[in-house]
């Protein structure tokens, strides 16, 4: 899979090589996507989002005729400011969707303040801090952050699952630290406990020491790991023997984990989990996506249902060419006019209405949902419920919100108030 999709990038990258004249006519739109390390699986279907978007629109916008230029990043704030500076510097973009990863996008939240005439439309990635704290004012988020997306499952556990006391293993980085506060506070709000949490680099092959000192005193364990890191996960753990119920970080249970080889994953059948996307959400606009993903790539070339960063990258770009449509294709004025329709746009997605806050983050819906087993032996998130409206606070008063502090290692402090 991960070959072919280079060879497509490929040929788009020597396709985007045109005589001056005519290149000037084009749209450039800059993409960049982890496409090495840990992550790479979702960033190859962020890739796949956004291609299936640009062939919808008959790879035009306002009558021009789209250049995608696509950049791999390997999840670390230093590789995505290098994608962001060549699409910028040598490329002259004015338009770059992406990046993936939480970190990258505090990166470019950042970075997008330096190059103010250039409209920095996220991928995938979910940090809080990217969109909570100085904003930048072209930096527009079309997905929810990764707390936002946990909204509703700290309660669903502690009530419905009846998880009294967890365990946390986690990445150590921004996005699962955003993750953990947003299932902390409705679980420990709800009366539950956290007694534990082992944080792991990004990209960890050997969870022996981590699964060795997991508490025995729980009755769940929540893992907020991705790609390549939740496999490895699985497979040690499977080889232990262990019995432990899970609960699922939003890309734990993503198609890019539920759709890898091996009988370990099926360790997570039953995972109560929660994300801006159902795999089995029984709502016409999203099987509607559902069947045009599966028909745009042969089955050894995808997923069996759009991942997450699939589904995000469609929609960051289906808000660019509304956006771009709006002002006719027209960025001469530095891309002002175009930025001030963006920040206006609302999605009628595949996962529900999308519209954006005064910092430019999306008020999106969070869908909770459990792992289960199709007849076919795939695995899929069954849906469970949807909770509307989620915004970046978690309907809490902002002052309220604000006196939680940001999400690290050990915030938020687990108790009944906040």
């Amino acid at each position: 899979m991960q070959g072919a999709l280079k060879a497509a990038i490929a040929a788009c990258c020597l396709l985007a090589v045109p005589g001056a004249a005519q290149a000037q006519e084009k749209l450039k739109i800059g993409v960049t996507a982890t496409l090495s390390g840990a992550l790479t699986s979702g960033g190859e279907d962020g890739v796949r989002g956004v291609q299936i978007a640009a062939k919808q629109a008959g790879n035009k916008i306002a009558g021009r005729e789209i250049e995608l230029i696509i950049v791999p990043t390997d999840a670390s704030p230093d590789s995505a400011l290098r994608a962001a500076r060549k699409l910028v510097e040598q490329d002259k973009v004015q338009i770059i969707i992406g990046p993936l990863s939480g970190s990258e996008g505090i990166a470019l939240r950042d970075y997008a303040k330096t190059v103010p005439n250039v409209a920095i439309v996220n991928g995938s990635s979910g940090a809080l801090e990217t969109t909570y704290i100085n904003p930048a004012p072209n930096f527009f988020r079309f997905n929810s952050d990764g707390a936002q997306w946990m909204a509703g499952l700290g309660e669903y556990v502690f009530k419905d699952k009846g998880y009294k006391k967890i365990a946390i293993i986690a990445e150590d980085y921004s996005f699962p630290y955003t993750q953990v506060l947003g299932f902390g506070v409705g679980y420990c709000k709800a009366g539950g406990q956290i007694v534990q949490r082992q944080w792991v680099p990004l990209g960890t092959k050997d969870f022996g020491s981590v699964i060795a000192n997991l508490s025995d005193d729980v009755d769940a364990v929540f893992l907020g790991l991705g790609g390549g890191d939740a496999v490895n996960f699985l497979n040690q753990y499977s080889q232990t023997g262990g019995k432990a119920k899970f609960i699922g970080g939003s890309i734990m249970v993503d198609q890019t984990v539920l759709s890898s080889r091996g009988a370990a994953k099926r360790l997570l059948v039953g995972t109560p989990s929660s994300s801006g996307v159902a795999d089995a959400w029984d709502d016409p606009k999203w099987k509607e996506w559902v069947k045009l993903y599966q028909e745009s790539f042969p089955a050894d070339k995808r997923f069996a249902s759009p991942s997450l960063f699939a589904t995000n990258y469609y929609n960051a770009f289906n808000a660019v060419r509304t956006a771009l449509e709006k002002v006719n294709g027209d960025l001469s004025d530095g891309g002002a006019k175009f930025r001030a329709e963006l920040a206006k746009v609302e999605l009628d997605a595949p996962n529900g209405k999308v519209k954006l806050d005064d910092n430019r983050q999306a008020i999106a819906t969070t869908f909770i949902t459990e792992v289960a087993e199709l007849p076919n032996g795939e695995l899929t998130n069954k849906f469970v419920k949807a909770v509307p409206n989620v915004n970046q606070t978690l309907g809490l008063d902002a002052a309220a919100f604000q006196k939680i502090g940001l999400p690290s290692r050990t915030n938020p402090e687990c108790k009944t108030s906040y």
